[in-house]
């Protein structure tokens, strides 16, 4: 049986609803699972229907927009990781553009690390593959104990991709903090970038939940990282992430 017999059947009716403009809407719909197996003959009319697609996606997919002389891991055995520092880094440059007050960023956890880039050139597709997903970035104007849950979440956590935050983890709790190189101040708010996934409370992330403001920057996790990697390619540049000590460990 072909792939084209393998996938869902859809039988589809529609009924015309009367307006200034021609409106649609399903009213009904069957369908009917085939199983999918090594069995199934290829089908040269699908292959022929998305191939054109497949193409240009691939050639898009595999361009470069920039180098790295470094591999970008997040295997680390310290509380950073390169592959950490270089996405929270890029976040903040780029967001900065657009939210000049940004005091620190939280963009993602570990987990949403989601693959190593390897040395020499990066492509789109590398980019994608470490983030996939579509998080938006969110800018939270937070009372200064607001901002210590979130960094002892961070540090609780054995520390997270952040950048314009240092501090030392002591008994998982965070020691000696510093936020955009000012010592912390409770009595203080900040200006925190995280993602909605983070902010929602995605990965147990806590701190967000009562901010002073809220604000969607409508700018895409991903498209901060694109942005970073043509920019230091546009300025005849290469990455170089490396361990600062950003958060370091007793």
């Amino acid at each position: 049986m072909s792939i084209k017999k393998q996938i869902y059947i859809l039988a589809i009716s529609l009924i015309f609803l009367s307006s200034c403009t021609a409106k649609y809407a399903v009213v009904k719909s069957n369908r009917e699972d085939y199983k999918i197996s090594n069995d199934v003959q290829v089908d040269s009319a699908i292959i022929k229907t998305y191939m054109p697609y497949k193409v240009k996606v691939d050639s898009e997919m595999n361009t470069v927009i920039g180098y790295t002389d470094v591999v970008l891991t997040k295997s680390s055995t310290v509380p950073e990781s390169v592959l950490g520092d270089f996405f929270a880094d890029a976040v903040l440059n780029q967001a900065k553009k657009m939210e000049p007050a940004i005091d620190f960023v939280f963009p993602t956890t570990k987990g949403g690390l989601r693959n190593d880039i390897a040395k020499g050139p990066i492509t789109i597709s590398n980019i994608f593959e470490l983030m996939p997903f579509e998080n938006q970035l969110v800018l939270f104007n937070l009372k200064g104990e607001d901002v210590l849950k979130v960094i002892t979440y961070i540090a609780a956590s054995n520390g997270q991709p952040v950048s314009g935050l240092t501090f030392t983890i002591k008994d998982k709790s965070p020691e000696g903090i510093f936020i955009n190189g000012k010592p912390f101040n409770i009595s203080k708010n900040y200006w925190v970038l995280t993602s909605d996934y983070i902010a929602s409370g995605g990965d147990d992330a806590v701190g967000f939940a009562t901010p002073i403001s809220r604000k969607d920057i409508g700018l895409l996790v991903r498209d901060a990282l694109l942005r970073e990697v043509r920019q230091v390619q546009a300025e005849g540049k290469r990455i170089n992430a490396k361990l600062d000590g950003r958060i370091t460990k007793n």
